[in-house]
């Protein structure tokens, strides 16, 4: 008996519309801006005091300034440093997922590359830093290093290279064996030509998936290092920061902990239902 056909579309026809991501891309679209023009959005300033004004429920109004989301315990507008705190998490999650990126994605396709003792080296030294949990490798480095928002931007960067190397190397392997890579390299064609004209283009799709996965991790880790201290030091608004202040409030004054949580939540919800349609779309098996 003869095997079924596989479906096969037709040319032209366009993939459905993803309704069910889209209220989600809506709402990263909107944090986004939000982080980014925060001084602009932000009705007050995020770190002035109002002791007058400290614990007040959502609503309240002093002075003629609404507290929309509330106070916290020195009266700071928890709505503005709710829109701050966003710019804190998103900067940290990108320019941590460009490092981590760039450093672990070459190291993956100079390791299958060159095999050897250079792939040795290189997959070992993976296999150490992966054999460590990750989050309790950014709590000893930060330690060592000291809290602030650099740091944890390094740390990060550190910790989670290993899966982009591991993805760059299984993908380079693959692609370094393919004809045209052989050929170019019969003509002469240096390394750096066929790591960055051949091989990369090849592998840039399943390192994208990579890190748009990663990039809602990033943001559980910034707020989970500002929750214990050791992230972004006050009076810098930071959601994990907001939440560890909040914990304290919890009976009296919920909206501390509420509003930054919700953020937190819609955010990393957001990233990661997009990432899985990245993933599904860059799949040639789920075409």
């Amino acid at each position: 008996m003869a095997a079924p056909a596989l479906p096969v579309r037709a040319p032209g026809k366009r993939r459905p519309v993803p309704w069910a991501v889209l209220p989600f891309a809506a709402i990263l679209l909107a944090l986004v801006l939000m982080a980014v023009f925060a001084p602009l959005v932000a009705p007050m300033d995020p770190n002035a005091q109002n002791l007058l004004a400290r614990l007040k429920e959502p609503g309240f109004e002093a002075r003629g300034l609404v507290y929309h989301l509330g106070s916290d315990e020195l009266g700071r507008d928890v709505l503005s440093r709710t829109i701050h705190g966003a710019r804190v998490s998103l900067l940290v999650a990108f320019a941590s997922v460009i490092l981590s990126g760039i450093f672990g994605s070459v190291l993956g396709m100079v390791a299958a590359f060159y095999r050897g003792w250079v792939e040795t080296i290189i997959m070992r030294l993976v296999d150490i830093v992966l054999s460590v949990p990750a989050i309790l490798l950014a709590i000893i480095t930060v330690a060592v290093l000291g809290p602030s928002l650099y740091n944890v931007v390094i740390v990060l960067a550190l910790t989670r290279w290993p899966r982009y190397a591991r993805v760059a190397y299984g993908q380079t392997l693959a692609v370094a064996n393919m004809p045209y890579v052989r050929l170019s390299r019969f003509m002469g064609a240096g390394w750096l030509r066929l790591l960055s004209r051949h091989i990369l283009p090849n592998i840039t799709g399943a390192l994208v998936v990579v890190a748009t996965l990663e990039f809602g991790l990033m943001v559980l880790f910034e707020a989970g290092l500002s929750f214990l201290g050791l992230g972004v030091q006050p009076p810098t608004a930071s959601w994990g920061a907001m939440l560890s202040t909040g914990r304290n409030y919890v009976g009296n004054a919920w909206w501390i902990a509420t509003f930054p949580g919700l953020a937190l939540f819609l955010l990393v919800l957001s990233i990661n239902l997009i990432g899985d349609h990245v993933r599904d779309r860059l799949d040639p098996r789920s075409r």
